[in-house]
């Protein structure tokens, strides 16, 4: 059996370690092994490493953390039919049995007997991934695996809450986003794509804010305290009737909420801290808080349609998988996650936290900022150091 390099979480609250493992084989009539061509770098692999997801998992360590992967198909089982040896592919996060109720509703990310490949079995922060015929999907000549890896989950997690949130709104209506970074500048583009409302975008960053209006935005409120009251203001004091919260910490819940006008819908995307609301205030306005979570396959097959027309795109910024724990890498990348707090994970280990780009928020408030401007999501790629310096 060949092997090949793998990064791979062998203890919590360590760094993780660069390994030679065993190249995944086809085991079953619906495996599919891909060869990885990019794996993103989200903020759950910083929790993984902090341990967050140990008990929720039980995942038997050392294994291999990665679950925004493309790339192409290296073998498939017997039974497999609708990709080859060769198609490009976009990874959906999780493998699914077909089987289960949400499954046969279409709700497969509910799946009753899943598994989540780099959280709790191996992933693709590595040149190969196992998964399954039901989580690959094709992707178009004209994209690369690297250029939309991160789609898999940040963008499929926007596009998951800005789908549902788009059905309710008209052209007279008003979506405010809060957090332009990583995960938000998807939905940005998602919301524009999708949705006729007007858009208003709150962050911390007036460079992200200006992405943001180059994205299409109406309008960007810089977060510095007053944001409350000029979305307010821009919704005539009414509020707005969806606001899509990709921070979920420092405060966003308390203030998205105020911004939701009577009847409104609050999408909690980012998390981080807790949605503290009077049930008085729920029932006398009827606001409606709603959760979400990665989108389904059909809204990954709706996402890459949206790629491939060049409606949504990603501002990636790319490194060698040897690279994941490189002390210059950080200086590298622009910009560099700005670090305010202290934190119990040190050493080469830094350098992977300083592009964790906020796929589970984007971190505007005080204690942390990862905020994009011109930067992206993170891509790791197989390859020598050579192509990436």
């Amino acid at each position: 059996m060949s092997t090949m390099r793998a990064v791979q979480v062998v203890g919590y609250h360590q760094n993780p370690e660069m390994r030679e493992v065993d190249v995944p084989e086809v085991s079953g009539p619906f495996d599919v092994i891909v060869r990885i061509g990019g794996a993103g770098v989200c903020r759950t692999d910083l929790h993984i490493l902090e341990g967050q997801w140990a008990d929720k998992t039980g995942v038997a360590l050392p294994y291999t953390i990665g679950h925004e992967n493309a790339g192409w198909v290296h073998a498939v089982g017997s039974a497999v039919t609708n990709v080859r040896e060769g198609d490009k592919v976009i990874v959906h996060p999780h493998i699914t049995c077909g089987l289960c109720r949400a499954c046969r509703t279409g709700d497969d990310v509910h799946c009753e007997n899943s598994q989540f490949p780099g959280v709790d079995t191996n992933g693709g922060y590595a040149e190969y991934l196992r998964t399954s015929a039901r989580s690959v999907v094709l992707i178009d000549d004209e994209l690369e695996p690297a250029d939309v890896a991160a789609l898999a989950d940040a963008g499929l997690t926007a596009y998951h809450a800005a789908a549902k949130a788009a059905k309710r709104l008209t052209p007279r209506d008003t979506c405010v986003v809060i957090g332009a970074g990583g995960l938000g500048h998807i939905g940005i583009q998602i919301m524009k794509a999708l949705s006729p409302a007007k858009l208003v975008v709150v962050d911390r960053n007036p460079e992200a804010l200006k992405l943001a209006l180059d994205l299409g935005a109406d309008h960007g409120v810089v977060a510095a305290g007053n944001q409350v009251e000029e979305v307010l203001e821009i919704t005539r004091g009414s509020g707005a009737e969806v606001v899509l919260d990709f921070v979920g910490e420092g405060g966003s819940t308390s203030e998205g909420i105020v911004m939701t006008r009577a009847a409104g819908d609050y999408h909690v995307v980012g998390y981080g801290e807790n949605v503290n609301v009077p049930t008085i205030d729920l029932i006398s306005a009827e606001k409606n808080v709603i959760g979400n979570l990665v989108g389904s396959y059909n809204d990954l097959c709706d996402l890459m349609a949206l790629a491939a027309r060049g409606l949504v795109t990603l501002h990636t910024q790319k490194y060698a998988l040897d690279d994941f724990q490189s002390r210059d890498l950080g200086s590298r990348r622009r910009p560099r996650a700005r670090s305010r707090d202290p934190h119990p994970l040190r050493a080469r280990r830094d350098e992977l936290i300083s592009f964790l780009r906020g796929n589970r928020g984007e971190r505007t408030g005080r204690r942390r900022e990862c905020l994009l401007t011109g930067g992206g999501p993170a891509i790791l790629i197989p390859g020598s150091q050579q192509e990436f310096g």
